[in-house]
């Protein structure tokens, strides 16, 4: 299974870490990665880390705000959210053993339950 947890309601331009916490087997050996749902739309890729930690990737309206890590050690996956925007607002769920479909898009085979992440300006 997987926790997600640390979402809330902040302003426009704070700050949030979502934490996912995995139980019942390891994902350490998995790539690792984060989605949103913001009413009325698709669920959207937001980032992925490598197993190793070694290697990230981000949707292009997070980028430079985003900070996605993990701890093996700890079985968890952070995603540290800096000068958060209005648009933000979503489900955050996190997500494992994910793979890059020929059609663009990131799926995931393990899934966690959502955080609620709101932001007002």
């Amino acid at each position: 299974q997987l926790q997600a947890s640390g979402g809330g309601s902040v302003q426009a331009g704070a700050s949030l870490r979502l934490s996912c916490a995995a139980s019942g087997r390891t994902f350490s050996s998995y790539d690792m990665g984060w989605f949103r749902q913001a009413p009325g739309k698709e669920r959207e890729f937001v980032a992925i880390i490598s197993w190793s930690g070694g290697n990230t990737a981000y949707t292009d309206s997070v980028k430079g705000r985003f900070t996605i890590s993990r701890d093996n050690a700890k079985n968890t996956v952070y995603l540290q959210m800096n000068s958060l925007k209005p648009e933000d607002t979503a489900v955050y769920y996190c997500a494992a053993d994910l793979t890059l479909h020929v059609s663009g898009r990131y799926e995931a085979e393990y899934w966690g339950q959502g955080t609620q992440v709101t932001v007002s300006s």
